[in-house]
């Protein structure tokens, strides 16, 4: 149960994050999505940021747990059991045959379907696990720039070790940022293509119905407790979620002008047959 004072760190986080999130959620990037080949740009750069999201969620439950041998009680119980009941759902989820698989299994199905091309962010996790070198492998692969700079953020508040940060950007940064005129366009374009957009929808229905909601509120408790009455922790929380922020804005930004630059492309295409 959360006391007075941290019902009031809450409050101004909130406050102070709040016009970054309607940046988001009204972003024109939004506007141009209006066709599965623009769906596919989104997936091409959306990917890394569900990638990162599995990271950061394992490495929460690799510091609030013990995920080593021997084991030995680590941290709060009520945490724990917070950070697992997450790790279940997006680790082990089921896809729309019931197989088991995590939600980012899940979206490189959707892009396979969707004809997104995947090629980069394989090349990457194949580098990356090869070498272990996050920021060369995300270079060496071509990572969309604005993609790899949502990544390296991410990884440096994994690096920094303090779990309130982590928790913070990962219950305020995260996949609760997509606006309801997201879905209704998704929804649209399946009923035009269900074939190439059906896993897609499916994922984005997941995602409401298991993030957008359950693991939302619990993640909530999560980042309290780690925080408490420590008017610091709030304070570089709200920092924190402030740049994961301002990073998912660089990131729709990098879709925004991609598909700018796709639209103009086409059109100039269509004014030279014009022509000819």
């Amino acid at each position: 149960m959360q006391t007075t004072a941290e019902n009031q760190h809450l409050t101004n986080l909130l406050t102070a994050i709040e016009p970054l999130k309607k940046a988001i959620t009204s972003h024109p990037v939004y506007s141009l999505l209006q066709q599965p080949a623009d769906l596919r740009v989104f997936m091409q750069y959306h990917v890394y940021a569900v990638w990162d999201f599995m990271s950061l969620l394992k490495s929460l439950q690799n510091g609030l747990t013990c995920t080593t041998l021997p084991w030995f009680p680590t941290g709060d119980a009520a945490t724990r059991f917070l950070i697992n009941e997450i790790v279940v759902g997006e680790e082990s989820d089921v896809d729309m045959n019931g197989v088991r698989k995590s939600h980012f299994e899940i979206y490189l199905d959707a892009m396979q379907q969707c004809g997104a091309d995947a090629t980069t962010i394989h090349a990457f996790l194949q580098e990356l696990a090869a070498t272990g070198e996050l920021n060369k492998s995300l270079e060496n692969t071509n990572t969309p720039q604005e993609a790899a700079k949502f990544v390296e953020y991410t990884f440096s508040i994994i690096a920094s070790g303090k779990m309130h940060l982590q928790s913070a950007i990962f219950t305020f940064g995260r996949e609760d940022l997509i606006p309801d005129m997201f879905y209704a366009l998704v929804n649209d374009l399946h009923s035009q293509q269900p074939e190439h957009i059906s896993i897609f929808r499916y994922y984005l229905e997941r995602h409401i119905e298991v993030d957008g909601d359950h693991h939302s509120q619990l993640a909530l408790q999560m980042t309290s407790q780690l925080c408490g009455d420590d008017a610091q922790k709030w304070k570089e929380a709200e920092s924190a979620v402030i740049e994961c922020l301002q990073k998912r804005i660089l990131l729709w930004d990098g879709v925004y002008h991609q598909l700018k630059a796709n639209n103009e492309k086409a059109s100039m295409s269509a004014a030279a047959v014009a022509l000819s």
